[in-house]
């Protein structure tokens, strides 16, 4: 099988998961009461951009939860971190957190490069433990961004796939974001799944990010194991609605 075949097989998987679970999702319409499963892998939608000549989203951003051992992060509490504040959040609504998210911390850079908004946000590429100034004063100064982010994120469509083992390096879900990454990544060879000129992405400041056409960094350089489609095709038969 070629790279292009491994690619349509995704794809036509992706259709069958999102038949069954009734559909993507949005984070704004989403809350924490929905039937999510307690573990699985996330797949963010590029509205207006599809593959190739099909009408299905092209994946945008891979991602899981639960990776280390011991940790009991969910499925609900990883898309949340990405979500952000809701409306009845005291001092920021609808703002968030990009140090708890590299997702929303890479659009978040995106959007300051694409507006040259350097000066405006200095510390957003800073961890907490750089920043000497006042944190409240920086969470002030950045909110009106992390508003943008929070509205960039939460209008992507997405899917899920219910995936439920063991928190570790090694497990199925780390296996499957792993290789539906390298899968799906353009980098370092002639694209044969284009992105759109407007697609924030180019103008993130990392190379991984551009080259690859993806919200990801990590694995976008490996190679991948076609043997992962099997697993997602199992999960993805196995995964409920909400």
């Amino acid at each position: 099988m070629t790279r292009q075949d491994d690619r349509d097989r995704f794809y036509t998987l992706l259709g069958d998961l999102e038949h069954g679970v009734g559909g993507p999702q949005k984070l704004k319409h989403c809350t924490g009461y929905m039937n999510w499963p307690d573990r699985g892998v996330y797949f963010f939608l590029e509205p207006g951009e599809t593959y190739e000549s099909t009408d299905q989203f092209r994946v945008a951003r891979i991602g899981t939860h639960a990776v280390s051992e011991g940790s009991s992060t969910t499925l609900w509490d990883r898309l949340k971190q990405h979500y952000g504040t809701g409306s009845g959040s005291s001092e920021h609504p609808h703002g968030g957190n990009h140090r708890g998210s590299v997702y929303r911390k890479r659009v978040g850079e995106a959007i300051i490069e694409k507006h040259d908004l350097h000066a405006d946000y200095p510390d957003w590429d800073e961890r907490w433990s750089s920043i000497e100034r006042d944190r409240s004063a920086v969470r002030d100064a950045e909110y009106i961004l992390e508003r943008r982010v929070s509205a960039y994120i939460r209008d992507q469509p997405f899917l899920w796939v219910a995936l439920d083992d063991e928190p570790s390096a090694d497990s199925d879900r780390a296996y499957l974001e792993r290789n539906a990454i390298a899968l799906l990544s353009d980098f370092e060879e002639r694209s044969t799944d284009p992105r759109a000129d407007c697609w924030l992405g180019r103008y993130s400041t990392s190379p991984e990010i551009r080259a690859s056409g993806l919200w990801n960094v990590q694995h976008v350089d490996e190679q991948y194991d076609e043997e992962f489609l099997d697993l997602f095709e199992t999960a993805s038969s196995e995964t409920a609605p909400l």
